[in-house]
């Protein structure tokens, strides 16, 4: 669809009676979400009813109506590179959910043999090279790290096993349980490299011609190699993705920054050329993406049900480019479990071929001069679940389940009891969702679809989309695209999420982070079509932009820059949004919020880099006063007459509020996801998120014995 085109402003026609019909869609173009049909049997839940198209074929489908799994259990999958990378990259999220009883499945998709040389630190004498044996080191230092992790003796024996794959293919399957907390391993062991020494993960995603055969790890219960091709991975992942039925995924940035270095600077940073991620990080991810686009298109495929998952991707070598967002406390936290994965050769852990990844363990997570220990960053930050109250006062969830959008409603107003999700399609969609409320009560919702996404060569495209309610509390038109304010599919995949808000005069102002790492906009008009994109300038930021209207009724946008908070602005109501160079405010060590004061300025709140404590100040640069706030991560801020409300989360990673100066904690239910939404209601403040279980939970703090 060409810029500025958009099919949200005519509703979809009525089907006739009978069964709901659904017509066949190209999931690489904008028509692929133009629906035709009303969404049948939902007239009592109509604010999270779609219409429905026919469906067909075994690709990504964006057509609504679909039954969604609703498991109530909870289970964590995580798919990464290298061993280390989930300890680097994806803590303390893991740590979190194990910490509270969820399992835990670790899927390794190479031997992370490079090389075979396990160095050891500050010894002379070159390591002999023995791929198998330095593969084995790094599983036994993965065994070490899980077992203290949840709370047992860093040699405690693991049970080891080989699991038969799709394909006929084998694997190893460490398990260890502990209480209840229950950990797997489970390593496919591909190559890191081809015999011309080419990258081989990254060769597999893009060469058709080319196969890996794994290597068998020392000591190994698995004997034999297995052949694995583009689609044999997939396939694979699919395969385990059904035989644990998670309901959380953890994976690697399938669409890193764009990072331009000199090639001594690349090569020290170990990066591919041109982007801020190691190329197996990307290709894995890339892997781990399409493997649950296939997993729900098999599901869905004879009218079967989504099944119901929330997916996280993290940022890997990014962190080292960026402000430290870990505080002390967390920070060694995190760094501790890299310590008995690195191991040392001293050991007797049971494990001849080796007790860890040697240049990893000691002091060295802390001391590694690149820094990823230091940082945890979401590859798709947002606000939270998109919350709103529906006529009879029940309030409404809106996210993402198994990569589609989806709605839950409250079964009573105020009950915090929610019935089964309701599929509004759209899919497959990145995590986190961006909302608008119109004047007259309307809802839009925005997500960022991946439209194509395909190795060997093929398409791979990212287009920002919208969802817009018919009427108040009603029915939702037809998704609509809305493109991307890149014109290269490559850049393409560079953006982010999409952040919106209302301006006083019914203009809708949407925001986007770039491939250029600034802010590009486009406006919904009152008469619902949308301007072009455009670039608004500044400076270089991260995703997790935040967006607001002050007194005066003029747009504001906020992002954490290296250095400082980065402001772009309306001049004049009405007018365009602008960047404001000059800021001097304190260095953002992550997403900044914003809440107006009841003089209708804007107070900002987030933590610097490596501060457990709260920072608040004025657009202006003044430090305002602030509560006592520890924690990491985020903060959502709301103004009220009486101060601002704070959601956010304290040392150990539980939700806290902060209302009319003190603070509770959400001691009890389902592990929380990140991040959470702070809505204001006729009964205060509740925090609103989405659990372990992919269910969502609701929590005021006077409810709350804590």
């Amino acid at each position: 669809m060409a810029p500025g085109a958009t099919t949200a402003g005519r509703p979809a026609p009525t089907p006739p009676p009978g069964p709901t019909r659904r017509r066949t869609l190209a999931t690489a173009t904008v028509a692929a979400l133009a629906g035709t049909a009303g969404l049948a049997g939902l007239a009592g839940l109509t604010g999270c009813s779609v219409p429905t198209p026919r469906r067909s074929g075994p690709t990504a489908d964006p057509a609504p109506g679909m039954s969604i799994t609703s498991s109530r259990r909870a289970q964590l999958l995580q798919i990464m590179a290298h061993p280390d990378d989930d300890l680097y990259f994806m803590n303390p999220d893991c740590q979190r959910m194990v910490d509270a009883g969820v399992p835990l499945v670790c899927v390794y998709v190479s031997a992370g043999e490079h090389t075979g040389k396990n160095h050891v630190p500050g010894s002379r004498t070159e390591p002999v090279a023995d791929r198998a044996a330095y593969s084995s080191a790094r599983h036994q230092g993965l065994r070490q790290a899980y077992a203290e992790m949840i709370g047992l003796d860093k040699f405690t024996p693991w049970q080891k096993g080989v699991a038969t794959l799709r394909g006929g293919r084998e694997a190893e399957i460490d398990t260890l349980t502990h209480g209840p907390r229950r950990v797997e391993l489970v390593f496919l062991n591909l190559p890191m490299h081809t015999p011309r020494r080419w990258m081989a993960l990254p060769a597999l995603w893009q060469d058709r011609a080319l196969g890996l055969r794994t290597v068998v790890a020392t000591d190994s219960p698995v004997r034999r190699a297995c052949d694995y091709d583009y689609d044999g991975l997939v396939d694979v992942l699919v395969g385990l993705m059904e035989r644990y039925r998670p309901t959380v995924v953890h994976t690697l940035d399938p669409d890193p920054d764009i990072q331009h270095s000199d090639e001594a600077t690349r090569k020290k940073d170990s990066e591919q050329r041109g982007y801020s991620d190691h190329a197996d990080h990307t290709a894995v991810a890339s892997f781990s993406w399409a493997a649950m686009v296939r997993w729900v298109a098999e599901a869905t495929g004879d009218g079967g049900s989504v099944p119901g998952f929330v997916a996280t991707s993290f940022r890997g070598y990014y962190n080292r480019h960026w402000p430290k967002n870990l505080p002390e406390p967390v920070l060694r936290e995190k760094a501790a479990h890299l310590v008995p994965y690195g191991g040392d050769p001293s050991w007797q852990c049971g494990n001849n071929a080796g007790c860890g990844d040697y240049m990893v363990g000691g002091t060295r997570p802390l001391t590694n001069k690149k820094g990823w220990v230091r940082a945890t960053h979401h590859r798709y930050p947002g606000p939270g679940p998109v919350v709103a109250t529906a006529p009879d006062g029940r309030l409404r969830v809106y996210g993402v389940l198994g990569l589609r959008a989806v709605c839950w409603q409250e079964t009573e107003p105020g009950s915090g009891q929610w019935g089964d999700p309701i599929d509004l399609g759209g899919g497959p969609l990145a995590p986190e969702l961006g909302a608008a409320t119109l004047l007259d009560g309307r809802q839009l919702l925005f997500g960022l679809r991946f439209a194509a996404l395909g190795g060997h060569g093929g398409a791979n495209e990212r287009e920002v989309v919208v969802l817009e309610q018919r009427a108040p509390g009603g029915p939702f038109l037809a998704w609509a695209g809305l493109g991307n304010p890149e014109r290269d599919d490559d850049r393409g995949r560079r953006v982010g999420v999409p952040v919106a808000v209302t301006a006083p005069d019914g203009r809708v102002h949407l925001f986007v982070r770039n491939a250029d790492k600034g802010v590009s906009t486009r406006v919904r008009e009152v008469d619902g079509t949308w301007s072009r994109w455009r670039d608004a300038g500044g400076a270089e930021v991260q995703d997790g932009l935040s967006a607001a209207v002050d007194g005066r009724g003029l747009v504001h946008l906020f992002a954490a820059g290296r250095d400082t908070v980065h402001h772009w602005a309306q001049d004049t109501a009405g007018g365009p949004v602008g960047f404001r160079p000059g800021g001097a405010l304190p260095v953002p060590g992550g997403p900044v919020d914003v809440a107006v004061t009841p003089s209708g300025d804007l107070a900002l709140y987030y933590r610097q880099p490596a501060r457990q404590e709260l920072t608040a100040v004025r657009v202006d640069g003044g430090r305002l006063p602030v509560p006592r706030f520890d924690g990491y991560g985020a903060v959502t801020a709301t103004g009220t007459p009486r101060g601002p409300v704070l959601l956010g989360r304290d040392l150990r990673g539980r939700v806290q509020l902060h209302v009319g100066g003190r603070v509770a904690v959400r001691a009890r239910g389902v592990a929380a996801l990140e991040p959470v939404t702070l809505h204001l209601g006729p009964k205060g403040a509740t925090a609103v998120g989405v659990g372990a279980d992919a269910y969502p939970w609701s929590w005021s703090s006077h409810t709350d014995s804590a």
